[in-house]
């Protein structure tokens, strides 16, 4: 519905669910596209959320040690649930099976959602009109609050926002969203001052 409410199509919506399987990056996307983001802003930021995925990817490599013509496929499920799922299993075999179920289980019930929301916007007609064009950003925040638990990770949030819209009125949609990335390294830079002049201090005291 999410993706309905920013003017895909069904058939544009079921792609995106099939060939872009992560959560954060597909609403990310829509949320652009609602915004009034060009789609070429609205894919580098869904891209940049997904790079995480290539991370996990290293490490399921190495777990998972699937035969080579496999693993195009399998990455395609690299996911948080997937992930999660696999590094708790205590053997191979077990890491395997978890994978390939909470894959294959999470990719028919995403895509047939999918297509179940899409032909329900569809039906609904104006999806303005009820609100949908908002239901992206919405969810998406819903999905991000319940990941920050230090303080560290607030700080980055909150100051993701703040650069957001500071730079909304001046930059093209779509632009500030890529921007307040920003705000990641900034936060790791200040903090890494305080715990350096920290130490400074304490290293004077000891003297």
């Amino acid at each position: 519905m999410t993706a309905a409410g920013s003017g895909l199509t069904v058939l544009q919506s079921c792609a995106l669910s099939l060939l872009v399987f992560t959560g954060a990056s597909q609403f990310a996307l829509v949320g652009a596209l609602a915004a009034g983001s060009n789609p070429f802003t609205a894919a580098a930021g869904a891209f940049f959320l997904g790079v995480r995925n290539a991370f996990y990817g290293l490490r399921l490599s190495q777990l998972l040690a699937l035969p080579r013509a496999v693993r195009p496929l399998a990455a395609q499920w690299v996911i948080d649930e997937t992930t999660a799922v696999t590094l708790a299993q205590p053997t191979r075999r077990g890491a395997r099976i978890g994978f390939t179920v909470t894959g294959l289980t999470l990719y028919a019930l995403w895509n047939l959602t999918t297509l179940l929301g899409a032909l329900g916007a569809e039906a609904l007609g104006d999806t303005e009109a009820w609100g949908l064009d908002a239901a992206g950003p919405a969810v998406f925040l819903a999905l991000l609050a319940p990941m920050l638990k230090t303080s560290t990770e607030r700080a980055v949030a909150a100051g993701a926002v703040l650069l957001g819209l500071g730079l909304l009125p001046v930059l093209p949609a779509g632009v500030p969203v890529l921007a307040a990335a920003l705000a990641a390294p900034a936060v790791l830079y200040l903090k890494g001052r305080r715990a350096g002049g920290t130490r400074d201090e304490e290293r004077e005291e000891d003297r």
